[in-house]
């Protein structure tokens, strides 16, 4: 009964100096999150399950719907440019990738283009606040047939942007949280076909 007892004493004191280290090692982040947005912390840890579900830092930065089966390429992607053009948001460059990669081979390849989209005033705006914004723009949205032949779209994760350091001004917050909306209704009607 002792033995257990002095073990169970040795573990008990193994996790308060566990604990301890780990709050003290911590304590200089746990500052730094208490002036962060207030869905930062949401925001990282949906980030991390993304990571170690997929073992992809891509895929847990991003939104991807997949397009609803019988709808064509043509179709997804007249979809995508109304969708967008019905929100004003403008377009400023197509990359139809797997064409380019095909006249550079010779060879047939799977559909993948990319959009870019962008409102110029809300993007100069996310500029004056911080110039590293200018690395995410302009938005995109890519059209993608996987290696089985369905039709994925992909944009952004705009979350980490809009919430994952101090919360944005409250003015060009509701401007990024308008875009993140605009891109996710791309995402969504353009994958079921919704005009």
């Amino acid at each position: 009964m002792s033995l257990i007892r002095n073990l169970l004493a040795i573990i008990g004191l193994l996790a308060v100096i566990g604990v301890g280290y780990a709050a003290v090692k911590l304590a200089p982040y746990q500052a730094a999150f208490d002036s962060f947005d207030e869905k930062a912390l949401d925001t990282y840890v949906e980030m991390a399950k993304g990571v170690v579900e997929t073992g992809n830092a891509a895929e847990a930065t991003v939104w991807k719907a997949k397009v609803k089966k019988g709808l064509s390429f043509d179709e997804v992607d007249e979809t995508i440019k109304f969708v967008a053009n019905e929100h004003n948001i403008k377009n400023v460059g197509e990359l139809p990738l797997w064409k380019q990669v095909e006249a550079m081979t010779g060879k047939q390849q799977r559909i993948a283009k990319i959009y870019m989209y962008c409102n110029p005033l809300t993007a100069f705006k996310m500029m004056d606040y911080s110039d590293a914004y200018s690395a995410y723009l302009p938005c995109r949205v890519s059209l993608v047939e996987d290696k089985e032949g369905n039709l994925w779209i992909y944009t952004l994760n705009m979350d980490l942007m809009i919430h994952g350091g101090k919360e944005l001004p409250p003015d060009l917050k509701k401007e990024a949280l308008e875009v993140k909306a605009i891109m996710l209704d791309v995402l969504k009607r353009a994958s079921s076909g919704d005009f």
